[in-house]
């Protein structure tokens, strides 16, 4: 496999916050990330697939629940584990990312992982919310092969490490297509000074399946219009750019589940930015989360204190920032480092042009009614 550069490696970083380390989410402390991916041949089931796994704090996230908030863009998804997120703002799980199909199977994974590490689990205390995530990959995956199997989240959690995140067509994002280019897993993240010398990190996983060809922008530049792959006519909602965006949001930061979701929200503008428009048959969900603010599963007594980010300074508005900057930056990650696939019937997903795009960058080319045909009802 080539090496395929990162966006900043040409010179393309969005926004004007810094980036951390790693410029990926695992830039936030002790968030981890593993990939299990399924890329094999088989003539009656070829499997374009995978499992993304994302440990989100410190320890167990059981034992002491992280803080969350949930945005639901467009709710056109499979999900699993979000209802309870929203009612107790908290994480119970690892999460993971997979495919609408394999939701199932994920599930029951990070509930016998949850088992093995728990035995309290259903016997002296209630049972646990695992959260799965998922886009469709059945342009290029064996989508009803159901190939995504629990023990493919056990072996992606056995593997989940604070480097560098893996980018493109890997785990989950193995078999997934964004603006008609082969797409999947792109990671970002940004430093954010709180005005009295400390500093949070916010750091963002995507999994990108979405975008009209046509509509791909790169920093305000809509190079989609020059460099639209050919689109075969049975890619049906493919083709139009129906396939859905998961947005993971970690921070160091102290938010409380009712800030966590108003930064999630703002992951949209990120999208939005590359071009996605949140089409009818999409499903966009945003999912934020603190390390630092962490709710114990056995109380200690009949109040809890926990602290909260002040909102009434510029600090919200960089928080909000940073995560409109690394979304942005994500996507377009996940287009730059991902190789071409072919999958099942012969369904090709293309790589980006990385190079072709900096170029149009440096000198936009004048755009010609015909390089953007209007969009019509099938």
């Amino acid at each position: 496999m080539t090496h395929r550069p990162r966006p900043r490696t040409l010179g393309i970083a969005p926004g004007t916050l810094p980036p951390g380390p790693s410029n990926s989410l695992t830039d936030v402390r002790g968030v981890r990330v593993g990939h299990l991916t399924l890329h094999h041949d088989d003539e009656e089931s070829p499997a374009r697939t995978g499992v993304t796994v994302v440990v989100p704090a410190p320890g167990s996230p059981f034992r002491r629940k992280p803080a969350a908030g949930l945005e639901v863009v467009n709710g056109f998804g499979k999900a699993a584990g979000l209802s309870q997120v929203v009612e107790l703002g908290v994480l119970e799980t690892p999460l993971a990312l997979t495919n609408t199909l394999g939701v199932g199977a994920a599930f029951e994974g990070l509930t016998r992982h949850a088992l093995l590490d728990h035995p309290e689990i259903g016997v002296s205390t209630g049972t646990v919310n695992p959260v799965v995530l998922e886009c469709n990959d059945g342009w290029l995956n064996d989508i009803r092969g159901l190939l995504v199997r629990p023990r493919h989240v056990l072996d992606a959690l056995a593997s989940a490490s604070d480097g560098p995140v893996a980018e493109g067509a890997v785990g989950a994002g193995t078999g997934m297509v964004s603006f008609g280019w082969k797409a999947g897993i792109g990671s970002s993240s940004r430093l954010v000074d709180a005005g009295d010398g400390s500093r949070f990190t916010v750091g963002v996983l995507v999994l990108a399946n979405f975008g009209r060809a046509a509509d791909l922008t790169v920093l305000g530049v809509p190079v989609g219009r020059h460099l639209t792959p050919e689109q075969s006519q049975e890619q049906g909602e493919f083709a139009r750019g129906a396939g859905s965006c998961v947005v993971l949001v970690a921070t160091d930061a102290p938010a409380d589940a009712r800030q966590l979701r108003r930064i999630a929200k703002r992951a949209s503008v990120g999208l939005a930015r590359t071009g996605g428009i949140v089409q009818h048959g999409s499903g966009e969900y945003a999912l934020a989360w603190s390390t630092t603010n962490r709710t114990p599963h056995v109380p200690s007594g009949p109040v809890r204190t926990c602290s909260a980010l002040a909102e009434d300074g510029p600090l919200m508005d960089l928080m909000f920032r940073a995560v409109c900057e690394a979304t942005e930056e994500a996507v377009l990650g996940s287009l730059f480092a991902a190789e071409p696939v072919t999958g099942i019937r012969g369904h090709h997903a293309p790589a980006l042009p990385t190079d072709r795009v900096a170029q149009l960058l440096r000198h936009p080319e004048p755009l010609t009614p015909h390089d953007a045909p209007p969009e019509t009802a099938p």
